[in-house]
């Protein structure tokens, strides 16, 4: 996914341009961290306290330069009007944080207010299109067949969430004024390899096949999440 944005921060923003960044949902801070070795002024929001911790710890064994361009708030991203000002960021990244939000369409609109003309906003969600894939390819039947009628799903840490598919997205992200502009497939072939699997012996191939699958179709839109990108109009 980092190289999916990259893609689009590349194609969007000139060469050098130091963006404004907002990681709602940052958890430890790794997106965070990696646009802010880039350049880039980050901003983190993140509720959980012990993933707040984590990043800071993190952050410290940065050099000061670096420590100097990242900010840190604690939040749960559903009140950014009261944190910033609209239009005060040229990047905002949501990654991971929709599928445990019941209604997500007013925090969306929150963080599209927070992009300023030309903006990207760069969310990560659970494919509700492909639902059925993970408990299919893992030849659980009943699961599999009541995946294919629901957008609800329990997680890998066994929590029940919820999955968004792309129609609805669109829709979304064009009634808030930051209409989709690419999207992408993550998790094509990898998605069913145990938390435990070991990395493998030429990483490298792993990542150009599941980048290359990402961006064709017909194999992203069976991919366990996926990458959209809106741009603020």
């Amino acid at each position: 996914m980092a190289r999916q944005l990259d893609e689009q921060i590349a194609g969007r923003f000139p060469v050098g341009q130091r963006l404004r960044v907002l990681d709602v949902g940052m958890g430890q801070g790794t997106q965070a961290l990696r646009l802010a070795r880039a350049g880039h002024q980050v901003t983190g929001v993140e509720q959980d306290p012990g993933m707040i911790a984590a990043a800071r710890e993190e952050l410290a064994g940065e050099p000061e330069g670096i420590r100097e361009r990242v900010r840190l708030v604690q939040s749960d991203g559903r009140d950014t009007g009261v944190h910033f000002l609209p239009g005060s960021f040229d990047l905002v990244l949501c990654h991971g944080v929709l599928m445990y939000i019941d209604e997500p369409d007013p925090m969306l609109a929150g963080l599209a207010r927070m992009l300023a003309p030309g903006g990207l906003l760069s969310l990560l969600v659970r494919n509700g299109d492909a639902l059925a894939m993970r408990p299919g390819l893992g030849g659980d039947w009943a699961g599999a067949l009541s995946a294919f009628d629901t957008t609800a799903y329990r997680n890998r840490l066994g929590l029940d969430v919820r999955a968004d598919r792309l129609s609805d997205l669109t829709a979304t992200l064009a009634g808030i004024g930051a209409p989709l502009h690419a999207w992408y497939g993550v998790r094509v072939f990898t998605d069913t390899a145990a938390d435990e699997a070991e990395v493998p012996a030429d990483p490298e191939a792993l990542l150009a096949v599941e980048e290359r699958a990402g961006k064709t179709d017909p194999y992203r839109g069976v991919a366990a999440l996926l990458h959209l990108c809106g741009v603020r109009g």
